[in-house]
C-alpha cells in the first residue's frame, strides 16, 4: 500500500496496483468473516461485480475459510435469463462458489428472470432475515454509479430492492439493493480501479453528490483504490 488518508469517517487506501488492492480487499474479507462468525455465528456478505471484485473472489477461492458459515447476496443483476453469462451470480459461480463449500441454499441470487418488479419484491423478502449485513463490496462506475444505482435516478427508496427502468448501460432493466440497504452493513467496501474511474473518483473526493457517495455504514468504510484511479489529485469534477 502506497497511501492511506482519512476523511469523513472514509478510509481511503491507495495501492500500486489492482492486483496489490485486490489481495488486500482478500485478507480484509477474511478478517471480517472471522470476525462475524465469531461474533453471531454467520457472516453475511453482498457481492459485486466487476473485474477487481471478481481478481478478489477468485483469490477467496483459494482461501481455507469457515465456508459453511457464509451466506452470499448480490448488490445488484441485470435482467437477463437466468444462465446468462453476463450475469454477476453466473461469474461468482464460475469463480468462486463452484470452487468452495458454501452451502447453496446460502448462496441467495436475484431471480431477474421474473422480471425487474417481481425480483424486487422477492429479494427484499430474502434480504428481511439478512440485514444488517456483515460487509457490503461495491464498485464505482465512471458516471459516479454503484450497485445499479445511476446518477439522474431517484434514489430515495423506503424499499430493500428497487427495479430499475433505463439504465444509461445496457440491459435497460436491472434489479438493485436500495441506498438505504446497501448502507445496512456493518463494514463497506468499495474496490475501484483504472484510469477510467479517475474523473468519478475525484468528483467524489470533491464532495459531489454521486450514487456511491450516498453509500453509507453502521461501521467502516474503506476505499480501496490503485494509482490510476486515484489519478492526477489537480482533477477537477
Amino acid at each position: 500500500m502506497s497511501m492511506l488518508q482519512r476523511n469523513q469517517g472514509i478510509c481511503w487506501k491507495v495501492f500500486s496496483t489492482a492486483e496489490d488492492g485486490a489481495q488486500a480487499a482478500y485478507r480484509q474479507i477474511l478478517e471480517v468473516a472471522d470476525e462475524a462468525i465469531e461474533a453471531r455465528g454467520c457472516f453475511n456478505l453482498v457481492l459485486a461485480g466487476g473485474q477487481t471484485p471478481e481478481r478478489v473472489y477468485s483469490l477467496l477461492s483459494q482461501a481455507n475459510a469457515n465456508w459453511s458459515f457464509w451466506h452470499l447476496y448480490y448488490g445488484d443483476e441485470r435482467c437477463l435469463p437466468a444462465l446468462h453469462p453476463e450475469l454477476n451470480s453466473q461469474m461468482v459461480k464460475r469463480v468462486l462458489t463452484s470452487q468452495v463449500k458454501i452451502p447453496k441454499n446460502q448462496v441467495h441470487r436475484i431471480p431477474v428472470e421474473l422480471g425487474s418488479e417481481v425480483a424486487a419484491c422477492r429479494y427484499a423478502e430474502v434480504l428481511k432475515h439478512a440485514v444488517p449485513f456483515d460487509l457490503v463490496l461495491l464498485g464505482l462506475g465512471e458516471d459516479g454509479h454503484t450497485a445499479s444505482l445511476f446518477p439522474g435516478h431517484d434514489l430515495l427508496s423506503d424499499q430493500l430492492v428497487v427495479p430499475v427502468f433505463g439504465s444509461p448501460k445496457p440491459p435497460k432493466e436491472r434489479v438493485s439493493l436500495s441506498v438505504d440497504a446497501l448502507s445496512s452493513c456493518r463494514n463497506l467496501i468499495f474496490l475501484v480501479t483504472g484510469l477510467k474511474k479517475s474523473r468519478a473518483l475525484s468528483c467524489w473526493k470533491n464532495g459531489a453528490l454521486l450514487p456511491a457517495s450516498q453509500i453509507g455504514s453502521m461501521g467502516s468504510i474503506d476505499i480501496f483504490v490503485d494509482k490510476a484511479a486515484w489519478g492526477d489529485e489537480k482533477l477537477k469534477c
